[in-house]
C-alpha cells in the first residue's frame, strides 16, 4: 500500500500498521494538542469568581460564555472542519485549528465587558473544531479496530489533563498574577505546541490499519446527507446521539460549575481550589474516561452490549454521591464524594467515540464523529453550563439559598434519561455490528 500526498492509500488486503514509534509519537502530541484545546476550553469556568470581582456578571450570564457562546460556532463549525479532514491533510488542519484557539484564548485576557469576552469565545469554538474529530480519524489510521477503544480512551484522557493543567496552573497564575495572565500563559501553551504537530506527525494512509478494496478507498468521501442517513440507518447510532447528548449535557454542566460550587457555597479559596480540586479533578476524569474504554475493550469480547451498559451502569453509581456531596459541611467532604461522580460522568466518552469509529464508513469517519460531537456540544456544553446557571438564578430570586446546590442535582432526572437511553441501544448493538460487517467487503 503507497500513500500519496493527500493521505490517501492504494487499497490493500492485509492491514499495515506504521512503526510503533510513529504511532506513539503522534498519540502522545495530539494528546498533548488535546490537552490544551481542553485547558482553553474550561479556563473560564474555573474563574467565573475571580473575573466576577472584576466583570459583575450574572450566572446566567457566565452559563453563556461557558456553554452556549462557545458551542454554538463550536458545534456549527465541527461538520464542515470535519468534512475538509475527511479530504485533504488532517495533521495540518489540526495545527492550524491549535494556533486559533490558542491566540483566542490570549484574547478573553483582554476583555472588559461580557461581548469582548463572547467574541473571544466564539473565536475559541471556531478554532477548536478542528481538533478531536480530525486527530480521532488520524488515530483510527494508526490503530487497528481492536486497539481503538482503548486508544481513543488514552486519547479522551487530555480531557482530565486539561482540566487538571488548567485547573492547577491556571489557578495558581490567577491567584498570584491575575486571571488575566492565566488566559495569557495557556495561550502561549497552544501556540508552542502547533508547529510541533506539523513537523513531526506525518499524515497516515487512510484505511491502513484494515483490510480495505480498491472500491473502499479510491471513492471520494461521502457527502453530509449520506453520512447523516448512516446514524438515521442504524438504530444504535439514533440511540447512542440523544444517550450521551445527555450525559455530556450533565457532564459539563456539573464540569463547568462545581469549581464555582466550591468556592461559593462551601468556602474553598481559589488557591485550594488549584491545590486541591485541580488534581482530584484530572485524576478521577481521566480515571472515569480511560476505565470507559478499558471496560469496553475487555467486555466487547464476550458481547458488544458492554458498549451501552458501561455507560448505563456509571449513571447508577455516581447519583448517591453527588447528592451526598451537595450536602456536606465544608468543601472537604464535598470534594471526597464528588470523586465518584467525577469519575462516573465521564465513562460514556470513549466507548461512545469508538462506536461511531466502528460504524461509520472508512471515508466518513471524522465527518460521523463530528456529528456525534455536534450532539455533545449542542446538547451538552451548549445546554448544560447555561442550565445550571438559569436555574441558579431562578432559584435565587425564588428566596432559595444554595441555589446553585439545587441547580446542580437538577441534572439527576437528566442523567436518568440517557441511562435508559443507553439500555435501550443495548438491544440493537450486535445487529449493527453484523449489517456493517455485511456491507464491507471482504
Amino acid at each position: 500500500m503507497a500513500e500519496t500526498l493527500s493521505g490517501t492509500a492504494v487499497p490493500s488486503t492485509t492491514v499495515i500498521q506504521a512503526p510503533p514509534l510513529r504511532r506513539m509519537l503522534a498519540l502522545v502530541i495530539l494528546m498533548a494538542i488535546g490537552s490544551i484545546n481542553y485547558v482553553d476550553r474550561q479556563l473560564l469556568s474555573l474563574l467565573i469568581e475571580p473575573i466576577r470581582q472584576d466583570i459583575p456578571l450574572s450566572d446566567t450570564a457566565f452559563g453563556l460564555l461557558t456553554g452556549l457562546c462557545f458551542a454554538l460556532f463550536y458545534a456549527s463549525m465541527g461538520v464542515p472542519v470535519a468534512m475538509m479532514a475527511d479530504r485533504i491533510n488532517r495533521v495540518r488542519l489540526v495545527a492550524v485549528a491549535c494556533t486559533m484557539w490558542s491566540v483566542c484564548t490570549g484574547f478573553c485576557g483582554f476583555a472588559q465587558n461580557f461581548w469582548q469576552l463572547a467574541l473571544a469565545r466564539f473565536g475559541v469554538g471556531i478554532g477548536e473544531a478542528g481538533g478531536t474529530a480530525p486527530s480521532l480519524s488520524i488515530l483510527s489510521d494508526y490503530f487497528t479496530p481492536e486497539q481503538r477503544p482503548a486508544v481513543i480512551g488514552l486519547y479522551t484522557v487530555n480531557g482530565p489533563i486539561g482540566v487538571f493543567i488548567g485547573i492547577s496552573l491556571g489557578g495558581f497564575i490567577a491567584a498570584h498574577y491575575g486571571w488575566r495572565m492565566a488566559f495569557f500563559a495557556v495561550a502561549f501553551l497552544g501556540v508552542a505546541l502547533a508547529p510541533i504537530l506539523w513537523l513531526l506527525v506525518r499524515e497516515p494512509m487512510r484505511g491502513a490499519t484494515e483490510k480495505s478494496t480498491a472500491q473502499q478507498v479510491s471513492e471520494p468521501a461521502p457527502s453530509l446527507i449520506s453520512t447523516i442517513r448512516i446514524f438515521l440507518k442504524l438504530p444504535t447510532l439514533r440511540f447512542l446521539l440523544p444517550a450521551s447528548g445527555l450525559l455530556a449535557f450533565v457532564s459539563y454542566g456539573l464540569l463547568n460549575w462545581i469549581p464555582a460550587y466550591l468556592m461559593r457555597e462551601a468556602d474553598m479559596q481559589l488557591s485550594e481550589l488549584s491545590l486541591w480540586f485541580g488534581p482530584a479533578a484530572g485524576i478521577c476524569m481521566g480515571l472515569g474516561i480511560w476505565s470507559g474504554g478499558a471496560i469496553v475493550n475487555i467486555g466487547a469480547k464476550k458481547s458488544l452490549t458492554a458498549y451501552a451498559w458501561a455507560p448505563a451502569a456509571s449513571v447508577i453509581i455516581g447519583i448517591p454521591f453527588l447528592i451526598a456531596a451537595m450536602f456536606m459541611p465544608g468543601w472537604q467532604l464535598s470534594l471526597a464524594l464528588l470523586l465518584v461522580p467525577m469519575v462516573c460522568i465521564v465513562m460514556y466518552v470513549a466507548p461512545a467515540l469508538a462506536l461511531t469509529q466502528n460504524l461509520a464508513p472508512l471515508r466518513a469517519r471524522a465527518t460521523a464523529t463530528a456529528l456525534l460531537l455536534l450532539s455533545f456540544n449542542l446538547v451538552g456544553i451548549g445546554g448544560g453550563p447555561l442550565m445550571i446557571g438559569i436555574f441558579s438564578d431562578m432559584f435565587t430570586a425564588m428566596g432559595a439559598e444554595h441555589s446553585l446546590r439545587w441547580a446542580l442535582l437538577s441534572t439527576i432526572p437528566i442523567s436518568l434519561v440517557a441511562m435508559a437511553l443507553y439500555i435501550m441501544m443495548a438491544r440493537t448493538i450486535t445487529q449493527d455490528h453484523a449489517t456493517r460487517a455485511a456491507e464491507t467487503p471482504a
